[in-house]
C-alpha cells in the first residue's frame, strides 16, 4: 500500500515541500568569486548582438548568455530588422564597426554592469549590458542597444 503525500519517507528522511525542491533547482546565484572575467563576455555578447540585429546570425546562438527577457527582446527587435530590410528590399549584411570601449563596474556581489561603445560608419551606438552571476556563469539580465 502506497504511503499518502504527507507521511515522512520510511528511511527517516525529512519530508521536503515543494518550495524546498523548487528552491534547490531554481537559478542559483553565484559571487564573483566564483565567476570568469565579465570583459570576454561583454565583447562576445556585443559582437553577437550587433550580428543579430544585422541579421547574419541567429538570436537563439546568444540564448545561453541571456536570460528570457532580454532574449524575447533581442528576438523582436531582429524581427523589425529583417521587416525593415525586407521593405527596404536591402539583404543581410555583415556589419563593419570597432569596440572603441568597454566601461564596467560591479555594484553588488556577482553582478556587473557595463557600457560596451560601438563605433559603425553611420553613427557611434552603445550597448548597455547587465551581467549576473547565475548557475556558475554569467548571464546577461538586461540588454539595450542605444
Amino acid at each position: 500500500m502506497s504511503q499518502p503525500p504527507s507521511a515522512a519517507p520510511s528511511d527517516g528522511r525529512p519530508l521536503r515541500t515543494l518550495a524546498d525542491v523548487e528552491e534547490h533547482f531554481a537559478p542559483q546565484h553565484a559571487p564573483t568569486a566564483s565567476l570568469p572575467d565579465p570583459e570576454p563576455l561583454l565583447t562576445a555578447l556585443t559582437r553577437g548582438v550587433l550580428e543579430v540585429l544585422a541579421g547574419v546570425r541567429e538570436p537563439e546562438q546568444l540564448a545561453r548568455w541571456l536570460t528570457d527577457e532580454p532574449y524575447r527582446s533581442l528576438v523582436t527587435r531582429a524581427a523589425l530588422a529583417v521587416r525593415a530590410r525586407s521593405a527596404r528590399r536591402a539583404p543581410a549584411m555583415r556589419p563593419v564597426y570597432a569596440l572603441r570601449s568597454i566601461r564596467h563596474s560591479s555594484p553588488a556581489d556577482g553582478v556587473v554592469e557595463a557600457v560596451v561603445v560601438v563605433e559603425t560608419p553611420q553613427r557611434t551606438r552603445a550597448v548597455a549590458l547587465r551581467l549576473e552571476g547565475i548557475d556558475r556563469r554569467w548571464r546577461a539580465t538586461s540588454l539595450s542597444v542605444l
